[in-house]
């Protein structure tokens, strides 16, 4: 093993590698004739989301081999639940034109018809199969009309494509979900100025022959509960998901009473952010198959619940983190899929197959099989880091989470009396988690030589509601606090060099990189993925779904307007002193069809309806006068979140060639790649 500093250690963790042979694997759904239907999102691909099938006989081939179609939808900007797989079709949202389309399962080429009106100005998302009345049930969101867009539940007959409201009312709607016999529609619904996390209601309406609501009735939610999830059981039995003890945990409706299924301080749902969460799912025999994180261990947990006894029954799988799960009964033998990963395995689609639920619990890791992997590459485990759940103090006599990855790499140690150097990481959101599952993104950088601190700071979830509402009117004090002390504790402990801490983060986690830079003289360097930097501008100028997020976060806006600019990273620009790269997608203009909601075209990012990228760019021309290190690298065709490959992979290594100039070590981009420009 050799001794070098940081920035000459090679690893073979490439960001060509990881965009070349890396894919983002979503929703899989186990179809009633034993196929299996996931999405695809490929960087190669210029980051279009592909839907996949692997049939009954296990050939596995693309629904959309069309490059033209895109299976993405904008409802919520963040969508998700973009596909529903009914006997021998799917129908999706697709990204271009928004319009619902149909893909035959049958035909033996990519068959895809129209079914929504092109030009609707509607938007589609979450859908179930109403097969008694030949139609979708779905979320529509209509941006047709000035102001805000109205959200609700909606039907689109399955032949001529005909839109109509089923249910409004509220100013967001999600998950509508059919009774066994088609005879009742549960869903959940929101209002501002609450987020989907904070204060939610779930309604039962009956389904008359003609499909129209009736004797609609509120079951659970309101002030300080969260419901998400609603699911029936095989004997039309409501199940759903509640926080209304302080933890996500999974509750049914009997004789209009709710009852715990499983009460445990652990959470059983994530927060809605996208559409079609499953982290439950109901078994033939009405047991349940769960998704669930304990705070105390790392990663999630696969379980079977039995709703009669109470019992949570923990079943053996080679995985640490679990999305989507799907289930299914196909002739005599049980189905079970999900995407499943862990720390030191990339993430796969996963598909077990038993006889009952019986041999489910009873099943081991060995029998998952991996029906497409997101990565084809082969890293040796000389490379790879594990994550260390490390509890740490922090302000106010509180402590908070991290995930602490050392560097590992096989060929290379540091010099001794050598400490690495940190990159915090900080998680999007804000109201969202650090996850253990395989980032070959992560690896990159302990390959290299760096430790890496995945910060779950009060505010997160996966903790319970207490914990996630320490960031109550309180961003950007209490995710920084959290956030500076993560890399003051792993300093202290000699697992970071002190001299050398970084801190990266997108979006929110943006956000919370530049304020801590400017309020906080912990950190040498960082760098800011499309991040937030006026929390003004976010208030005034965002999409509806987030429009009011900031009253939780912040305070009402423009009765708190001082609090939001004493917070604003982009009005205390002398406050900086350490080097900040910027990275966002580029200045254009976009048409007035995708701008409707606004009266005016505002040069924004090319989908990013969430963080303006002028944001970055007056922060950058501001600090650059000052003389302060920095860098913007602005992507053009890109959004909220890079996917396309050459992009990705210019703010990956990007990043790492700016903190060698600020840090002063070894690092170059790769040859191919255009340069970042650093000034000062």
């Amino acid at each position: 093993m050799t001794e070098a500093p940081v920035g000459d250690w090679k690893s073979p963790i490439s960001s060509e590698l990881i965009v070349s042979q890396s894919i983002r694997l979503g929703s899989p759904i186990v179809a009633q004739d034993g196929s299996l239907v996931w999405s695809e999102g490929r960087p190669t691909e210029g980051g279009r989301q592909v839907l996949v099938r692997r049939t009954s006989a296990g050939q596995i081939e693309d629904i959309l081999s069309d490059p033209a179609f895109n299976a993405r939808t904008r409802v919520h900007e963040y969508g998700g639940g973009e596909y529903v797989v009914g006997k021998d079709a799917v129908y999706f949202s697709n990204f271009k034109d928004q319009r619902l389309y149909k893909a035959s399962l049958t035909s033996k080429k990519c068959d895809l018809q129209p079914l929504t009106a092109e030009d609707s100005k509607l938007r589609f998302a979450d859908a179930v199969i109403d097969l008694k009345r030949n139609r979708l049930i779905l979320v529509c969101e209509d941006h047709s009309k000035e102001g805000e867009p109205v959200n609700t539940i909606s039907s689109v007959d399955l032949d001529s494509g005909k839109t109509a409201v089923l249910a409004g009312g509220h100013d967001f709607v999600a998950a509508p979900r059919l009774s066994p016999d088609g005879n009742q529609l549960a869903w959940v619904a929101w209002d501002h100025p609450n987020m989907p996390w904070d204060d939610s209601m779930l309604y039962v309406a009956q389904l008359a022959a003609d499909g129209s609501l009736s004797n609609t009735r509120k079951v659970a939610g309101g002030e300080d509960e969260s419901v998400s999830q609603p699911l029936w059981s095989p004997k039309n039995e409501l199940l759903f998901i509640s926080d209304r003890t302080g933890w996500w945990n999974i509750y049914r409706e009997v004789n209009g009473k709710a009852e715990a299924v499983v009460t445990r301080e652990a959470e059983f749902a994530g927060p809605a952010w996208m559409f079609g969460s499953r982290s439950y799912q109901v078994l033939p025999d009405g047991r349940l198959l769960v998704e669930y994180s304990d705070p105390a261990r790392a990663g999630g947990s696969l379980a079977v619940v039995d709703p009669a006894l109470g019992t949570l029954t923990d079943l053996h799988t080679p995985f640490t983190s679990f999305g989507s799960l799907s289930v299914a009964q196909v002739g005599g033998n049980l189905l079970v899929a999900t995407t499943g990963g862990s720390s030191q395995k990339p993430s796969a689609v996963a598909l077990l197959e038993v006889g009952n639920v019986d041999e489910l619990i009873k099943s081991e890791a060995h029998q998952w099989q991996s029906v497409r992997l997101s990565t084809k590459s082969e890293i040796g485990e000389g490379y790879l880091t594990e994550p260390i759940t490390v509890e740490y103090p922090t302000d106010n006599s509180q402590t908070a989470f991290m995930n602490y990855y050392p560097p590992k790499n096989q060929d290379y140690q540091l010099p001794p009396g050598q400490t690495p150097p940190l990159l915090v990481k900080i998680h999007g959101g804000p109201t969202s988690q650090a996850s253990t599952a395989f980032n070959l993104g992560y690896q990159y950088w302990t390959s290299r030589g760096f430790a890496i601190a995945d910060v779950n700071y009060g505010g997160s979830t996966g903790y319970g509601r207490e914990y996630r509402n320490r960031l109550r009117r309180n961003w950007g004090i209490v995710d920084v606090a959290d956030c500076s002390n993560a890399a003051k504790h792993l300093a202290k402990q000699g697992k970071a060099d002190e001299k050398r801490l970084c801190i990266d983060g997108g979006s929110a986690g943006g956000y919370t990189t530049l304020a801590c830079l400017a309020f906080r003289d912990v950190f040498s360097a960082g760098a800011s993925h499309y991040g937030v930097a006026d929390l003004e501008l976010l208030a005034q100028d965002t999409h509806k779904f987030e429009s009011r997020y900031l009253d939780q976060l912040i305070g009402p806006y423009p009765a708190d307007k001082q609090t939001y600019v004493e917070r604003s990273p982009i009005h205390s620009l002398e406050k900086f002193t350490a080097p900040i790269a910027f990275f966002q997608a580029s200045l254009v203009l976009l048409a007035t069809t995708v701008l409707q909601s606004m009266k005016d075209v505002k040069p924004i990012g090319t989908e990013d309806q969430v963080v303006p990228p002028n944001q970055a760019t007056e922060m950058y021309e501001g600090l650059k006068k000052q003389g302060i290190t920095t860098a913007l690298v602005m992507f053009e065709g890109e959004q909220h979140g890079f996917r396309q490959a050459t992009n990705i992979r210019r703010a990956l290594d990007g990043e790492f060639v700016f903190y060698g100039k600020a840090l002063g070590f070894n690092a170059t981009m790769p040859e191919g790649l255009e340069p970042i420009e650093v000034v000062n």
